[in-house]
């Protein structure tokens, strides 16, 4: 099959052949590429702000710790003493990592709204015990457990996302996704300089009020998602009331079908978890996503204390000075996205992002102006957060079938949990006021991302060309039709 050719069979968005109008006897003749997008767009605003809004209580209730320190937590529970700081940060990524294979597994047999309903109201729990703390090591402990909770959400949401849409639809839909969570992040450091006026009521410190409050929001969202939340399309029409009808999700499995063969989800065994896990290819993509993670943790872990402390601003205006950053990142994130898929490129892109992270963090450690050093954390900001959902389209672009984009989204973000623990690590108490190592540290991995991009490039141009040619010993990721985006 030609370059030419394979565009065809995956611009499902550009051309709907007859052949592909028939796929399943359920379909009507005659369904034109409005009524298609028309279901889409039905599809983006069931699916992507609910996931948005829960990922976003989930951003803020893994990323307050910030916001409580400068708020008098650092004081309070002495975590000024040694490396305590870093390790109630990096103490959830631990569990955080080890369970987000084990809860895909659990999503496809639960289901999706039950699943991740429960397991948002859980850590929300947590988040409020948080606000009680008397000891910094029980503090350790509530974070330990909220990891665990947290564990599956993402992945899931990864998952569920990238089951729905075609190849050249899901990164738009990806950065929409994070990009609502993190734009609603962004207000967090405004609502926890709110929450930390109400420092006495109660008897209780402001701080304490940031983990109460927005535990309690975070319950509140979990209601919601039992409601809200839509299961996979080849599980929809098991619910009692389905928001599309069954000709709808023929057309949606159609169209999932054309692009990549892979509508109806193969049986996830441990065997196939092995299997797959012996891709060398998975376990680089999940380091690319690691060198992402460790930017976009390392701002709003540091940020409101370099702001604070770093640049000399008070405690209040560095939790307000915090939210712009994210606003204009959300903003070039979604631009480079919509950019992505309309060339059907991911590598380029990507390098984009690492080019501004690496620009931005020089900006900030080493100008002597607050107010470039400010303007670095803008430009860092923007490439960290469109890089995100930039790698893993990247991923889900590149593999094939339930099975192995469950394994292989639980893994990648796993590995997110590891540049979870590095961010939190290198970025050190004595290195304060300006973090040198840490802001080397994350230079570093996006260099590196860089390198292993370049790696992947080459290869996949030269299967590419060998799939052209017809010269492959067997089909890439097991399809006769499948090509590698670059």
């Amino acid at each position: 099959m030609s370059a030419n050719q394979n565009k065809e069979v995956y611009a499902v968005d550009d051309a709907v052949d007859d052949a592909s109008k028939g796929h399943s006897e359920h379909l009507e003749s005659g369904v034109d590429l409005a009524y298609e997008k028309k279901m889409m767009r039905k599809i983006d605003i069931r699916l992507l702000p609910i996931l948005g809004i829960l990922y976003s209580v989930s951003l803020i209730d893994r990323t307050n710790m910030s916001n409580a320190a400068v708020a008098g937590m650092r004081d309070e529970l002495e975590l000024k003493i040694g490396d305590r700081y870093s390790i109630a940060l990096l103490i959830f990524f631990i569990p955080y990592l080890l369970f987000e294979l084990p809860s895909n597994i659990v999503l496809r047999r639960v289901g999706a709204a039950k699943w991740l309903g429960t397991i948002v109201m859980l850590w929300g729990g947590v988040m409020i015990g948080m606000g009680f703390v008397k000891d910094w090591r029980v503090l350790v402990v509530c974070r330990a457990i909220l990891g665990l909770f947290e564990a599956g959400f993402f992945p899931a949401c990864v998952y569920l996302i990238s089951s729905w849409y075609v190849r050249y639809e899901v990164q738009k839909r990806l950065a929409a996704f994070y990009l609502i969570s993190s734009m609603i992040g962004g207000f967090s450091s405004i609502l926890a300089y709110g929450l930390m006026q109400m420092d006495g009521l109660g008897g209780l410190g402001g701080w304490r009020w940031i983990f109460i409050i927005e535990g309690i929001i975070t319950c509140v969202c979990a209601a919601c998602a039992y409601v809200f939340i839509i299961d996979f399309p080849d599980k929809l029409l098991q619910h009692r009331k389905p928001f599309l009808t069954p000709r709808d999700v023929e057309l949606v499995k159609a169209r999932i079908d054309r692009d990549r063969d892979d509508s109806e989800a193969d049986p996830l065994t441990w065997a196939k978890v092995g299997l797959h896990l012996s891709d060398w290819k998975l376990w680089l993509y999940s380091i690319l996503f690691m060198n992402a993670t460790v930017a976009a943790y390392a701002f709003p872990f540091f940020m409101p204390i370099i702001l604070q402390i770093g640049m000399g601003y008070t405690a209040g205006m560095a939790q307000i000075l915090s939210a712009p950053p994210y606003l204009s990142a959300v903003a070039v994130a979604l631009v480079l996205a919509w950019l992505s898929d309309k060339t059907r490129l991911r590598a380029p892109f990507i390098v984009i992002g690492n080019v501004l992270v690496v620009v931005g963090l020089s900006m900030t450690a080493y100008h002597k102006n607050n107010g470039v050093r400010y303007l670095g954390i803008f430009i860092g900001m923007a490439g960290a957060q469109s890089n995100i959902p930039a790698v893993l389209t990247y991923q889900a672009n590149n593999i094939r079938t339930n099975s192995k984009r469950s394994v292989g989204s639980a893994l990648q973000i796993g590995f997110g949990g590891v540049g979870g623990i590095y961010a939190s690590t290198v970025f050190r108490e004595k290195d304060l006021p300006r973090y040198l190592n840490g802001l080397w540290a994350t230079m570093a991995c996006q260099l590196s991302t860089i390198l292993f991009l370049g790696i992947f490039t080459l290869y996949f141009k030269r299967k590419n060309k060998q799939h052209r040619e017809g010269t492959l010993t067997r089909p890439l990721e097991g399809h006769e039709d499948f090509t590698y985006t670059i």
